[in-house]
């Protein structure tokens, strides 16, 4: 029996060889390239299990439900406390500034004025200073006169009248050509205006002042400095943003107002600039403001259609109350082309002074003299920097004094 079940062993160890020799012979057989039947798949890469990337955690034992203090009755029936949200909360209120005084302030900026018109009143006093005042020197005088855009009928009178004052004087000493020149050139700016800005009406009725002007002069700015000025003075002020087709003109003036205090009437973007003027002055009366300053838009003075829109501003805005002042902004360093602008502009809304802006940017301080006698309006306030009080009142002997210098 033994031997039976050794000789089975045998045998089935034997076929299980025999089968294995024959399945190698057959892979040896294929072909290198033969593709395989079955296609190969490659797995995507694993993603991460849940809680792969979570921090570790830490050796502290956890709370059973049973440890968790939960709020009692009263606590949990109480009104929850409001936190402000700090995406959603309304900026804080811009502090309010003190302007700088008015009165004096074209004296503080002497310096800066004398910096650009210096030029003129030290070549006129050089000239004068000659020994010898022949012909060439007197049209030396006339060309430095017209170069600094005075005007072809005041050079002519003002040289005129230093002929024969000097005539007249004999003796040239440096004190008296400056106190001479200082006398003539004073005479010629014109002391006898009224340089006042006028923001005085009737009882209950704000003073009302509308700036106007072509684009580029610096009027918005000019309307923010301006409410600055009367806020110095002791003004309440509201602000009418009537330029409604510049972009974010009225963006600027409500920055400028908010600085001082005074509030800004504005309506869309493109909107009717004369019912935003209206509006401006029926807040300004039922607010009880001294003062109503409305912008207007730049104004090409070219376009007559948008001149007659600036004439129907002023219209409407009569019908609550008079107009005390009618500013219009010229850029001082466009000299004689302001003239033009000046002249169109008076046709269109009677203008009752001239603010000029940049002129510590140009030698050509003669524009004063010209635009007074093109306009026979005086000018009543100089820009003379960037900064929030370089808007300075006009004095005609502190300008003058500056173009001489000391």
């Amino acid at each position: 029996m033994e031997i039976v079940i050794l000789a089975v062993v045998i045998a089935l160890v034997l076929i299980g060889a025999i089968s294995g020799l024959v399945v190698s012979s057959r892979k040896k057989k294929l072909p290198p390239s033969a593709p395989s039947s079955t296609p190969t798949v490659t797995a995507p890469p694993a993603e991460p299990h849940v809680g792969e990337e979570a921090e570790k955690p830490s050796g502290e034992s956890r709370r059973t439900i049973e440890e968790v203090e939960l709020p009692d009755a009263a606590e949990a029936t109480e009104t929850p406390a409001a936190v402000e949200d700090p995406v959603v909360a309304e900026p804080p209120a811009p502090q309010i500034e003190v302007p700088e005084p008015t009165a004096g302030r074209l004296v503080r900026l002497r310096t800066r004025l004398s910096r650009s018109q210096n030029a003129l009143g030290k070549g006129l006093l050089t000239l004068l200073s000659r020994e010898h005042l022949d012909e060439d020197t007197w049209e030396e005088i006339e060309d430095t006169l017209l170069t600094a855009d005075v005007g072809v009928t005041p050079t002519q009178e003002l040289v005129e009248r230093l002929r024969e004052r000097v005539r007249v004087l004999g003796t040239r000493t440096p004190d008296e050509l400056r106190a001479l020149l200082r006398e003539e050139l004073v005479a010629l700016v014109g002391p006898e205006f009224d340089r006042t800005v006028h923001t005085e009406s009737g009882p209950g009725k704000p003073g009302i002042v509308m700036v106007v002007g072509v684009n580029g002069t610096g009027k918005t700015t000019t309307t923010g400095k301006l409410a600055r000025v009367l806020v110095a003075d002791g003004k309440s002020v509201v602000l009418g943003a009537a330029d409604t087709f510049r972009a974010a003109a009225a963006d600027q003036l409500q920055t400028w107002g908010e600085r001082v205090g005074a509030r800004t009437v504005r309506g869309p973007e493109g909107g009717d600039p004369a019912s935003i003027a209206f509006d401006a002055v029926k807040e300004g009366i039922a607010e009880g403001s001294d003062a109503v300053l409305i912008d207007t838009a730049g104004r090409l003075h070219t376009k007559t259609g948008l001149m007659d829109e600036l004439g129907k501003v002023k219209r409407v805005v009569e019908k609550q109350a008079p107009l005390d002042e009618v500013l219009l902004v010229l850029d001082a360093t466009t000299g004689q082309n302001g003239l033009v602008q000046a002249r169109v502009f008076a046709e269109v809304v009677n203008i009752t002074g001239i603010v000029l802006t940049k002129l510590d940017g140009t030698a050509k301080g003669g524009i004063v003299v010209a635009v007074q006698r093109e306009l026979g309006v005086p000018v009543k306030l100089i820009g003379l920097g960037e900064g929030a009080d370089d808007l300075a009142p006009f004095e005609p002997e502190a300008f003058v004094e500056a173009l001489i210098g000391e």
